[in-house]
Formats: structure tokens, sequence, C-alpha cells
């Protein structure tokens, strides 16, 4: 795990689940990555402010310090870059980041927290998304039976399991499905074999670059706890792991596998959930008279 700064990522752990960030005061990080179901919300595309359907299935934000940008079309670098994204989003938490700040200085126990974490008590954007990012970056999930088996346990998965891994190599899954993250670490075209026919209007990274031949290329996702992320896909349209097996050989690999060896490969994806995220919800301060009310219908 990368140094964490302990203060700091305490107070991004307020942060990340505080809905005062939003405009309504009902939406907060934790919502579209809810640390109680794998850091997703199992939906589709995820839910924003007044109901707003997003266009994209919400990322995993368990280990997602290990990926090389973040969001699905990579436009932001890093952590601190993503987390201000989805506070301003007027589809998603709908809050400027100076009226977020507004409401964050209203607040006596954040601007003593902030002294503490920065050694003044100026709040600004920059700062809340350090700590947010800070937080984040605890959010790993080691000691999955996969990583006891590389590290000597050959009992810690079965034979089907330990066939699926095979599998898994053989086919080419590894090929971007690789490192500590099982993925998260380059771009893939969507339909290499066989096109995608997405139900979604993204259209992945040529959203930031502009370039044709980077539509539907989207960052490849993380397999650690696969089995809590459902459902799959940059839209979320396959429901189960059985079918973005078969999805993603078809149209990827151009292998048509058995009912045997799906099965077998999911047995090998379900062996990489890991250890989850423990720890004390945080106690949020409390919100002041002079602290901006919500508006969860404008």
């Amino acid at each position: 795990m990368k140094e964490i700064n302990l203060a700091k990522a305490e107070l991004g752990k307020k942060l990340f689940f505080d809905p005062r960030l939003s405009k309504s005061g009902f939406i907060s990080c934790n919502s579209c990555h809810n640390l109680s179901m794998g850091g997703t919300d199992n939906l589709k595309t995820s839910i924003g402010h007044k109901w707003q359907q997003g266009p994209i299935n919400a990322p995993t934000v368990l280990n997602s310090s290990l990926n090389f940008v973040q969001f699905w079309d990579g436009r932001a670098e890093t952590l601190k870059d993503q987390a201000g994204g989805p506070i301003a989003n007027p589809g998603e938490m709908a809050f400027t980041h100076d009226l977020a700040q507004d409401v964050l200085v209203s607040i006596p126990g954040y601007i003593t927290e902030f002294k503490q974490v920065f050694g003044d008590d100026k709040v600004n954007i920059d700062r809340v998304t350090d700590a947010i990012a800070e937080f984040e970056k605890t959010l790993v999930t080691p000691n999955s039976r996969f990583d006891q088996f590389l590290m000597g346990d050959k009992d810690a998965m079965t034979a089907d399991e330990q066939a699926g891994y095979k599998l898994f190599q053989d086919s080419g899954c590894i090929s971007c499905h690789y490192g500590e993250a099982m993925g998260g670490s380059s771009f893939q075209k969507m339909g290499v074999m066989e096109e995608y026919k997405a139900k979604s209007p993204a259209e992945g990274r040529m959203a930031v670059t502009g370039k044709d031949e980077d539509r539907f290329a989207f960052k490849v996702p993380t397999l650690r706890n696969v089995e809590l992320t459902y459902p799959y896909f940059h839209d979320g349209e396959a429901g189960t792991l059985t079918e973005a097996v078969d999805v993603m050989g078809r149209l990827q690999l151009g292998a048509k596998f058995t009912d045997e060896q799906n099965a077998q490969i999911v047995a090998f994806l379900k062996s990489l959930t890991g250890d989850q995220p423990a720890f004390t919800l945080p106690l949020l301060p409390p919100s002041s008279d002079k602290t901006p009310p919500p508006k969860p219908f404008e």
C-alpha cells in the first residue's frame, strides 16, 4: 500500500460519506461507490440529482489507486483529479465547487479538521479532493484466495478455480487483465472480433481525444472483487459473470467457451475477492445556522 497520511485520510473518509457535498443533500460519494457493495451501486448506470440516470456504469472505487487513469474514458489522471468530477457534474451531485466549499466553511467541525490536517483553516476544492483521494488510497482488498495461491498455498484454490485460471491465461484474457489489479492498466476497444451493440451513448476514450479510432475504447476494469461489482461493462448490460465471460470471449477473443469452461473461468474470477475495507463509520460534524440548506428539487 502507498504511504498514507492518516489524518488526511480520516478527513477524506468524512467527505466521502457526506451528502452535503451534493445539491440535494442526499447523494455522497458512497451513494454510487457503496463500500458495503464492492465499491459500486450494483445498478446498470448510476442515479444522480433529481433521479437522473447516468450514461455509464459506476466503476468500483476499491483498488482504484492501482488504475493508471481514472474514469472509463481516462479523463482524470489521478484519484484527486477524479474526486472533484462527480461533485460538479449536474447529472450526479450537481453542486459547483464554490457552493461545496461554502457548505464546508459553514461547518465548524470541518474548519477545525482542515486546520489540523493542512496547517490552516483554508477550505478549497483542491484540499477537498486531496483528502478524498487520500482516503480512497486505503480502499485496497488484499489476501484473496488467488493471492494466497500465488504466495504458495496450493490448496487456496479449488481444482475448478485452477482450471479457470489456466483458461484465463491460455485464451488471452490475461493480455488485458494483468498486473496487481488484474486490469486498470490500458485502454481497449470494446468489440474486437465482433461489434458490440452498446445501449449507452458513452463513446469511451474518443470523448477525450476526439479521435475516431478511440471510439468505444475504454479503460480495462479491474477484476479484483468482480463477483461483487455486477452488472458488468461500461453500460452494465451483462448482469452476471457467466454472461460477461461469454460476451468477452466472443467479442474480444473470438472464443466460444463451453458451459464447463465458462463455469471454470467464473469460479476463478470469484477467487479474486479480497478482504474488504473495514473501519468505523465516520461521525460527520453537524451543520450550523449558516449552512446553506439542500435544494433537492432545483
